[in-house]
């Protein structure tokens, strides 16, 4: 029977495969609402028994309905829960890789079927997925906040926690708590690259790895601004006992509804191409600046870093709908202006895209401005500073049914999961996986293993702005239609993070 003691009780897993025990929905601090809503999370309850760990924890608080991950419910409020895959039952001290979703820090959750642990934990880990407050009850500024009574970042803090209760019980799992690395994708990436300039955090993970991490963080003035839409969303002030008196349920259907007004006003500045609400608040306290200044500062280089990003990053949100049409010369001139981009940045892609709709040059332009040359600004200042980072970017690309598959945002992360198999994956891959896939597949996977436990994962780290980067793809990745890389000189002007109100 295998069964686990952590410092909380005992806890029920079951064998997600022969050799690997999972074991799901574990609380590692309390509920976050009633008393403790929009507060800093406070421990677990302790409980009697064996737990049972056989199904994943509720979901955080989003309307979003994700392909084979379950979906929130009003009422569903021990929401702040870890996963364990471990290939070591019986003890040892094997690496750990914590992994933080992404979903624009507004939906997603430990539950969706790519982060499956099963077949990194065969690669010798013990994989940890956690849930964590997000939107409005996790990055919402509430007014008159900070400190202990509302403090911002709460889904930082919530990450936090998660780390420290790795640090407590990870040995109970098979698990080294002084080899653990911490890794994300998106929104769960940048919230790596936040913790990497966290105090709180500090000494809590030895090793970073972010997936397309995005960009920006929020000043308070934006983060405030944001509270009011949402507020006067919800029909509530602005207040804490206003903000309060909302339900979760109301908060999230307030915040749709400003995401849905950005959408539809062209007018309405740079939310308009792609609304995001929520990001880490610059509040000074529990994150106290933006990571790519801390990396200036050094503060994160004992912290070894890897990024990955995919080549097309912003196919996949023009697919899904999330992003604005631009399909003319003049809508592409007001993004620029909008994002207040450099004169001759949409023009220095352009020449590299004699041929393409105005469409692939705007997602072009944007994968890049959100995704690609922020993670790449990421690894170069952390080596810059005398930190070891390590760059690669996913190529994967194949023809199929439905015309050219893209290597778009999020198609790397089945890859370095090793799922590739599951059906409800087959949007995000393309189709059915080949043989070449899987090839690949098992080359990331042992990457990401490697790098977990020892630091390297099979190519040179850079030597400042400069050095190898690994290209992942199948080897007969086909080329026409890809956007060819633009001249990295075109974003000289650009200061990160971009923020805009």
């Amino acid at each position: 029977m295998d069964v686990f003691t952590t410092d909380n009780g005992s806890v029920r897993g079951f064998r997600a495969s022969a050799d690997v025990v999972a074991v799901l929905g574990i609380p590692y601090a309390a509920p976050p609402f009633g008393a403790n809503r929009f507060r800093a999370p406070l421990p677990a309850a302790a409980w009697t028994g064996v737990r049972d760990g056989t199904a994943f924890g509720p979901i955080a608080p989003q309307s979003a309905r994700l392909p084979g991950a379950p979906v929130w419910s009003p009422g569903d409020e021990d929401v702040l829960t870890v996963n364990v895959w471990t290939p070591s039952p019986g003890g040892g001290r094997l690496p750990v890789l914590v992994w933080i979703h992404g979903g624009a820090y507004t939906f997603g959750s430990s539950a969706q079927p790519d982060f499956d642990g099963t077949a990194l934990a065969h690669a010798g880990l013990v994989v940890v997925t956690l849930n964590h407050r997000i939107g409005f009850e996790g990055f919402g500024r509430v007014p008159g906040g900070g400190g202990t009574a509302h403090p911002d970042n709460r889904g930082l803090l919530d990450l936090v926690a998660a780390l420290r209760w790795v640090r407590g019980n990870i040995a109970a799992f098979g698990g080294d708590p002084d080899n653990v690395t911490v890794a994300g994708h998106s929104s769960g990436a940048a919230s790596v690259a936040c913790l990497m300039v966290m105090d709180r955090a500090r000494g809590l993970f030895h090793r970073a790895i972010a997936h397309s991490p995005a960009s920006p963080c929020h000043t308070r003035d934006i983060a405030e601004a944001t509270t009011r839409e949402v507020a006067a969303a919800a029909g509530r002030p602005a207040t804490p006992e206003g903000l309060a008196s909302a339900s979760p349920q109301a908060l999230v259907a307030a915040s749709d509804r400003v995401v849905d007004g950005y959408r539809r006003d062209p007018a309405s500045g740079s939310r308009h191409y792609d609304p995001s609400l929520y990001a880490p608040v610059l509040d000074g306290d529990v994150l106290p600046t933006d990571p790519l200044t801390g990396m200036d500062a050094g503060t994160t280089r004992g912290v070894d870093l890897l990024v990955c990003h995919t080549t097309e990053e912003y196919w996949l949100l023009d697919a899904v709908g999330s992003s604005a049409k631009i399909t003319t010369e003049g809508r592409l001139a007001l993004f620029a202006q909008d994002f207040g981009l450099p004169d001759g940045l949409v023009a220095g892609y352009r020449a590299a895209m004699p041929h393409a709709p105005v469409l692939d040059v705007y997602l072009a332009v944007f994968g890049d401005l959100v995704f690609g040359e922020y993670g790449n600004r990421l690894a170069e200042r952390h080596a810059r500073a005398g930190g070891r980072a390590f760059l690669s970017r996913f190529d994967r690309r194949r023809s199929g049914p439905d015309g050219l598959v893209r290597a778009w945002h999020c198609a790397d992360v089945p890859f370095a999961f090793g799922n590739l198999d599951d059906e409800r994956l087959a949007f995000l891959i393309g189709g059915a996986p080949t043989p070449a896939d899987h090839a690949l597949a098992r080359r990331m996977v042992r990457a990401w293993a490697d790098f977990a436990a020892t630091g390297d994962p099979g190519w040179p780290p850079l030597d400042g702005s400069s050095g190898p980067v690994r290209t992942w793809d199948t080897g007969d990745s086909p080329t026409d239609g890809r956007p060819p890389t633009a001249d990295r000189a075109l974003w000289a002007g650009v200061d990160f993070p971009v923020l805009r109100p």
